[in-house]
């Protein structure tokens, strides 16, 4: 099937920022098979939209998430140690419908916000991949590995076993790629870390990790090792590896240092969810000037809330400037790059990121004509500064439309957030007892 974009403006976020200030694209089966002037002969087309002077871009990827959890979302936000208050104990009546339902709703809260591939760990990810199947969307997924009893496995044993079945399983899938996900470098111990490696090498398989993202965790490195956790890991062989490291909060020069040494190592950052708990603003000013590669991450709902990346750029643009205090130190395009050709290279991700002919067609449209989105002297600022999830009117993944008119065509929201609802009564039975809450 052929399908036109018409009057549009694109930006292509390719390798020169081309842009078409009046432009079409024509998506043949799933991928881009052409771009151009709308005072060119457009190429007749099946299905022809007229995109009204939106703005046409490639889908945004997500680099760090946790889809299984949106029940957690707005539970004890303002308390201090909620990971193990809530987190932790929560996790445990979590079950395998559960993260499922919650899954398909937390994707749907993504597409509907122009996030057409994400990077996800948690539990029972046998079930989130089923879902982002049924969702008809890209990712890669990775079952959590932590030294400790979890609501799908009794140890790391049972969950790196699990892993490696789940990377052979999926390891076909068109839109979904299997990873490892080994939880923190100080909740494994080193043995299973190294397992770890082993098992990446093996499958030739990306690992994602949280790394350098707690206090306790930099102070528990420093007493036991005189190390950082990014030199543990070098010495583990995992820098070797294509990595993800998810946060990198407290990275540091010499970490920097290292970790440029390894082109396929790559940082997630997820502003909102690292500034919402008060840890603090990752470097990334010293990470961009040592030509690391980084991507834009929402971290879980429990986390960060929102599951979309405008709101992420917004708080990078805020955060970052604050933090250096220079109004002038990231460029709204260099902001939506990191949102968009940045992220996919996070993952790994090359067909995708930017508008390209050849390339698979992952694309979003920004509708203008909300109150918000007028006047634009630039388009890049009006997607950092101005506009909101809510904008995104289209979006396509691998060349299917699964936004139309800013509703879902191939799943009622309604219906998700009901079988979401449904399979919440334990949890939030439970979550009231914790929050003695009556």
């Amino acid at each position: 099937m052929k399908q036109l974009i018409k009057n549009v403006h694109i930006l292509t976020m390719d390798e020169q920022s081309s842009e078409y200030k009046n432009g079409y694209l024509l998506i043949e089966g799933n991928k881009i098979a052409k771009i151009g002037h709308m005072t060119e002969n457009q190429p007749l087309a099946d299905v022809v939209i007229d995109g009204k002077g939106g703005i046409l871009m490639p889908g945004m990827i997500n680099t760090h998430t946790h889809t299984g959890m949106i029940p957690f979302r707005s539970l004890g936000d303002d308390v201090p140690d909620r990971l193990r208050r809530f987190l932790f104990p929560l996790e445990q009546v979590m079950t395998k419908e559960l993260v499922k339902a919650s899954a398909k709703y937390a994707i749907a809260e993504m597409l509907l916000s122009g996030v057409t591939s994400f990077c996800d760990m948690y539990y029972f990810e046998e079930e989130i991949a089923q879902a982002t199947k049924e969702m008809e969307t890209r990712a890669l997924l990775g079952q959590t590995i932590i030294d400790m009893k979890t609501p799908d496995y009794e140890n790391a044993k049972e969950a790196l076993s699990a892993c490696e079945n789940f990377l052979s399983k999926w390891a076909d899938n068109e839109l979904i790629q299997p990873i490892i996900a080994p939880h923190a470098t100080n909740t494994l111990t080193k043995n299973q870390l190294s397992e770890i490696v082993q098992l990446a090498k093996k499958y030739q398989a990306p690992i994602t990790m949280h790394v350098a993202e707690m206090t306790y965790e930099m102070e528990e490195f420093q007493e036991k090792y005189q190390q950082t956790p990014i030199e543990y890991l070098a010495q583990l062989g995992f820098l070797e590896q294509e990595f993800i490291m998810a946060h990198c909060i407290f990275m540091n020069d010499s970490d920097i240092e290292l970790v440029k040494k390894y082109p396929t190592v790559r940082i997630a950052h997820c502003v909102g969810a690292n500034t919402k708990s008060a840890k603090g603003v990752a470097p990334v000013k010293e990470m961009l000037d040592a030509k690391l590669t980084i991507g834009l991450g929402t971290d879980g709902p429990s986390s960060g809330n929102t599951l979309d990346l405008i709101t992420q750029m917004r708080m990078f643009a805020n955060f970052h400037k604050t933090k250096n205090n220079a109004r002038n130190l990231f460029s709204a395009k260099q902001i939506v790059e990191l949102a968009t050709k940045s992220g996919a290279k996070t993952l790994g991700l090359n067909q995708v990121g930017s508008l390209e002919i050849g390339k698979l067609a992952d694309i979003i449209l920004v509708e203008t004509s909300s109150v918000n989105m007028f006047p634009i002297f630039d388009p890049y600022s009006v997607l950092v500064y101005s506009a909101n999830a809510s904008n995104i009117e289209h979006t396509w993944v691998n060349g299917k439309q699964l936004v139309k008119d800013k509703k879902l065509t191939t799943h009622s929201l309604i219906d998700l957030r009901d079988d979401l609802y449904n399979q919440m009564n334990e949890f939030v039975k439970q979550a009231k007892i914790l929050s003695n809450i009556q």
